[in-house]
């Protein structure tokens, strides 16, 4: 078990990682799904910031800190609870992805958990 979830970890990292990149980039698609919910750009450096953060927890849970590792996956997990909850809101069903980020880090905190 301590294997699936040491490659669970790092690929919820290494999504998260990309994803806040695109955020700071700020990637066209991005940029489209956002106004398509009614997200404010503006909020891109704080989205990208906190992918970052959960990616570095994770990673420092990977590490041996595990209460920060188990601590940013649960916020990961809510990140994407809420993202998901922005799509429907505005009953946008473009939220695939979203739906995959909070399926691996749900993985990877049920993998921490056990």
């Amino acid at each position: 078990m301590h294997i699936a979830y040491i490659i669970v970890t790092a690929v919820n990292i290494a999504y998260l990682t990309f994803s806040a990149v695109l955020d700071f980039v700020r990637f066209q698609k991005i940029l489209d799904n956002m106004s398509a919910v009614g997200v404010s750009h503006s909020l891109l450096p704080t989205l990208g910031t906190a992918k970052a953060a959960g990616a570095v927890g994770m990673l420092l849970g990977l590490f041996g800190v595990r209460l920060i590792g188990t601590a940013a996956a649960i916020g990961v997990v809510l990140f994407f609870v809420l993202a998901i909850g922005a799509h429907l809101r505005v009953r946008d069903k473009d939220f695939g992805l979203a739906a995959a980020f909070l399926a691996l880090a749900t993985a990877a905190l049920a993998l921490d958990l056990a």
